[in-house]
């Protein structure tokens, strides 16, 4: 009887919900899921709740947008919920850990009288022995098997059929890997080693949502320019680079899937993600398995870079003595149109093992129920990819890294004394980006324009060389003179070393006028605002 009760009052929960959700579900849609003082009044009167529990209700709701967020609280004692002495689970917890749990695999009786015998010295009533099975069954198996040797490990650990999406940018795996080919420098044509590749993917429809191919190393700055690429129109982007293909794919993922490495831990991408409404969900650790679609699109590209000069294959034995750096003849920008080419010219159109449909098929037969309701300035949505410091401003502008930056729209915030929040791009030391107190964003450029662009990575490197020759009092004037005096040594070196023209190829390109005030250019991406939207827009910007 006591089964059936509690299985009749789960039913009546379930359907509780089910009445709830087919309601506000209706209502909510009709006002953009805004709750007006007609659609609480309504709501409240059907089902019959206080006011301050609807708003819980649709504040779930609206989160999840499934029907379990509106179950009632269960009445009485909560499942999993445990009554006994806490003294006697630590003593349970303790027992089970040092003597259960062992290679010796004592059994349930002597499990028990050891319990028993802890009890008694405590003085406390020893738990009874279904109480402590209970405990026992809890315990993960795959711990039970290691930790007593029953039966295979491997056999305990779960591998999911597929991981899966319903919708159009519902979930984006996104993932980098070296390009099995190495490139070559635009102005000698000699080798400077592979590329990295930024990609993502669209579960659903397995679209390619976008990719970014840098010489520099996985970073949020990385991940960042893939999802600029991605969530915009490509149609200006493609027609930077000559190509006439369409590649329809645009918006932001409700899910960025993605594996456990440092740079998808960074606080700059969870800072994003969190201002623009991306959840990340990382995968188990040393399970490639759960990033299945990503890793099967990154194998099907690297097989397709296989058939060009300079490929490096996907292992030594299938290399053989094929001369990959003799024959390389690909720079990076012809390797990204080429991908370009092969992404959207080849894989949406070709019929995929899974669909049984090309994916830019199932992308417009899916894309009517898509929301592409994108933020409207697009450099404010890169720039909150960027790494952040905070500074003090002080009469000359901002310090950063040793180096002085300043813009006239900072001189209101002079004296304040408030540190204000700096952002950089590693790529281009030229410009950080300065938030003033009001909200807003402004460019700063070096206080001194006659020195160059430099990379992060290659400031620090000439920092590290003066400390190392005992130089400690260092000015930014010293350092980039050491930097053009390394520079010069590179340019010497390039026709014999590979990671030569490689630094080479890594440097920014100086603007010809860096102190225009029109708006920065950043390398590779459309920077354009969405079509339809005005000046008011650009809010994120002084």
């Amino acid at each position: 009887m006591k089964s059936g009760t509690t299985d009749t009052s789960e039913e009546a929960r379930r359907q509780e919900a089910g009445r709830r959700d087919a309601l506000l579900r209706r209502l909510l849609h009709a006002s953009g899921w805004q709750v007006t003082r007609e659609i609480a009044t309504i709501a409240r009167e059907e089902l019959g709740i206080p006011r301050s529990t609807l708003f819980r209700l649709v504040a779930r709701f609206r989160k999840s947008k499934r029907s379990s967020s509106l179950l009632p609280k269960p009445v009485g004692t909560p499942h999993g919920a445990k009554r006994l002495d806490i003294r006697v689970e630590s003593i349970i917890s303790e027992m089970i850990d040092r003597f259960w749990l062992r290679r010796e695999r004592p059994s349930m009786s002597a499990l028990m009288q050891r319990l028993i015998d802890a009890c008694q010295v405590e003085g406390l009533r020893p738990p009874n022995r279904r109480t402590v099975k209970c405990r026992v069954d809890e315990l993960e198996r795959g711990l039970v098997v290691r930790r007593r040797g029953e039966g295979d490990v491997a056999s305990t650990v779960s591998s999911p059929g597929s991981y899966s999406a319903s919708s159009a940018n519902e979930v984006w795996q996104i993932d980098h890997t070296l390009v099995d080919v190495i490139i070559v420098d635009e102005q000698l044509r000699k080798p400077i080693g592979r590329p990295v590749l930024t990609i993502a993917i669209d579960v659903c429809t397995r679209m390619v949502a976008g990719f970014y191919l840098s010489l520099d190393p996985p970073s949020s700055v990385s991940v960042g320019l893939c999802l600029l690429h991605a969530a915009y129109d490509k149609t200006s982007w493609m027609a930077e680079r000559g190509l006439d293909l369409t590649w329809p794919i645009s918006g932001l993922p409700s899910i960025l899937h993605c594996d456990n490495g440092a740079e998808f831990h960074s606080k700059a991408l969870q800072n994003a993600c969190r201002e623009y409404g991306m959840k990340l969900q990382f995968r188990p650790p040393a399970t490639p398995r759960f990033g299945g679609h990503i890793e099967r699109l990154i194998g099907t590209v690297m097989g397709a870079v296989h058939i060009l000069p300079g490929t490096t294959f996907s292992n030594i034995k299938a290399r053989g003595d094929y001369d990959a750096e003799g024959r390389a003849t690909f720079t990076l920008r012809e390797l990204e149109a080429w991908l370009t080419l092969q992404i959207a010219g080849v894989y949406h159109h070709r019929i995929h093992s899974s669909l049984l449909r090309p994916p830019v098929n199932v992308w417009q037969d899916l894309q009517g129920k898509v929301d592409f309701d994108l933020p409207p300035d697009r450099m404010a949505f890169w720039t909150s990819f960027l790494p952040s410091i905070e500074r003090r401003l002080s009469k000359d502008g901002i310090h950063f890294e040793k180096i002085r930056y300043w813009s006239d729209a900072l001189s209101r915030d002079i004296g304040r004394g408030s540190r204000l929040t700096v952002r950089y791009d590693p790529r281009d030391l030229s410009r950080i980006f300065v938030r003033q107190s009001g909200g807003h964003f402004v460019e700063a450029r070096y206080r001194n324009l006659a020195y160059p662009p430099v990379t992060w990575w290659e400031w620090r490197h000439t920092k590290r060389h003066l400390y190392e020759q005992g130089k400690r009092e260092l000015s930014e004037a010293t350092i980039f003179s050491s930097l053009a005096h390394q520079r010069r040594i590179e340019d010497a070196a390039s026709l014999a070393s590979t990671s030569a023209r490689r630094k080479i190829a890594r440097r920014p390109s100086k603007d010809e006028n860096p102190s225009d005030s029109m708006p920065i250019k950043i390398t590779g991406i459309d920077t354009a605002k969405v079509s339809g939207e005005g000046d008011d827009d650009m809010e994120f910007w002084e």
